[in-house]
């Protein structure tokens, strides 16, 4: 097994977690390339096959809808067939979609491929998995790990999206297709050789941990798992009050910020190009918060990272619309919410493993993004809903700082230890 053979030469200089993180990393960063695409291809699609914008989005929407969803079973089959297996699958979906997306030409097969089968297949490289890596591998530097790889949703965004963006505008969305499709082609070689189910399976220990055996695989029904994790999820305050708090985080940056920003700095007098410009800033800072969070959060209690990120973020929501729409203001902005744009991810899955622990946490992490998807799904429509009826975004951007402070206070209500989620 290549894996083996390179954990043995890299013995003494180099624990092979971090090799496990780097092709976790690279899974992750080529997902949300495949996920980001759709959006560049909006207007060739539309000017090839004449279908309104309503249209494709659509199929945008469902696979947004079907990421959110499929995690948690995607995680709960990773506890029946491994974590290898299981990303596999994932990169095998991922690469029929993506290869029968270069075919389409009706509504139903755009629907068929960019929404379904891309929907499930970049599953593989959601939080679920992130957590169940980070805890496999990790037990020091755990949530630096968790950090790291999410900083991969930033580092794929500002790798892909300007390629993908000028092939798109100078070839056509075909050639956009192809390429997500040789990437994806490229991934699943470097899972196969390279990602081993566990450090046991390759005779190593945890990073920082002490010897154990391999996670037993679970001979059961892997909807089974997910929806008995959610039970008892369901029964402990403690995941309410997490969940939620998630929840909310959706709701005020991808939903509200990453939907509508740009939209709200158009209304106040700047072009497409320069609102585009700043939002794009949001990434670079964001990749750098999330690993930086990821180091605090292994030195420091994560209610507390929790509560400060939550204030944070709620108190400059609020004073955005009373700023003066300035660029030094907005470039601000920018990079503030950047920087904590998903550095609440590792201190919730810190919390999650400490209350519930880290052999459950992964399928609670999917339910949890789940429900941070759907705070997201309600800011995008909700934000929209407010300015068509009220002229501006105003009340939204208030709201959502409200929600912040809301979940301020949620998460530092978590750690109860109540009987239904005691660590297993």
């Amino acid at each position: 097994m290549l894996a083996a053979a390179l954990a043995r030469l890299c013995a003494g200089r180099l624990h092979y977690a971090w090799i496990a993180l780097g092709v976790s990393f690279v899974v992750m960063m080529g997902s949300v390339g495949v996920r980001s695409a759709p959006g560049v291809i909006i207007v060739p699609l539309r000017d090839a096959f004449g279908w309104d914008v309503a249209t494709i989005s659509g199929a945008i929407s469902l696979n947004l809808l079907l990421l959110g969803l499929v995690g948690p079973f995607v995680t709960g089959l990773m506890e029946v067939i491994g974590l290898k297996n299981t990303m596999l699958c994932c990169l095998a979906v991922l690469l029929a979609g993506t290869g029968l997306a270069n075919f389409i030409s009706t509504p139903w097969e755009l629907y068929l491929t960019w929404g379904v089968l891309i929907g499930i297949g970049v599953s593989g490289g959601a939080m679920g998995m992130a957590a169940a890596v980070a805890n496999r591998w990790f037990t020091a530097h755990r949530s630096l790990a968790m950090g790291m790889l999410m900083a991969a949703n930033a580092a794929g965004q500002l790798v892909f999206l300007p390629i993908l963006g000028h092939l798109a505008q100078d070839n056509g969305w075909r050639s956009v297709s192809l390429t997500v499709t040789v990437v994806v082609a490229c991934l699943l070689p470097v899972v196969f050789f390279l990602l081993p189910d566990s450090p046991a399976s390759i005779g190593l220990v945890s990073l920082g941990g002490t010897a154990e055996a391999p996670p037993p695989k679970r001979a059961v029904n892997p909807f089974l798992v997910t929806l008995q994790g959610l039970a008892r999820g369901a029964r402990s305050v403690d995941f309410w009050l997490i969940a939620v708090s998630f929840a909310i985080c959706g709701f005020s940056t991808a939903g509200l910020v990453g939907t509508h920003f740009i939209a709200y700095c158009v209304d106040e007098g700047y072009s497409q190009a320069a609102s585009a410009s700043l939002l794009g800033s949001l990434g670079v800072s964001s990749l750098l918060g999330s690993i930086a969070s990821g180091w605090i959060t292994d030195r420091c209690d994560a209610r507390l990272m929790l509560l400060g990120i939550f204030l944070l973020r709620g108190v400059s929501l609020m004073l955005l619309p009373y700023s003066g729409f300035d660029m030094i203001s907005l470039t601000a902005f920018a990079i503030f919410n950047g920087v904590e744009w998903v550095a609440t991810v590792p201190p919730i899955v810190k919390l999650l493993n400490e209350v519930f622990g880290k052999r459950e946490a992964p399928v609670l992490v999917s339910w949890v993004y789940a429900l941070h998807q759907v705070g997201s799904a309600a800011a995008a429509m909700g934000a929209g809903l407010l300015r068509g009826y009220t002229g501006d975004y105003l009340v939204a951007f208030l709201a959502a700082g409200l929600a912040c402070l809301l979940a301020a206070w949620l998460v530092m209500r978590v750690g109860r230890m109540d009987p239904a989620s005691q660590p297993s």
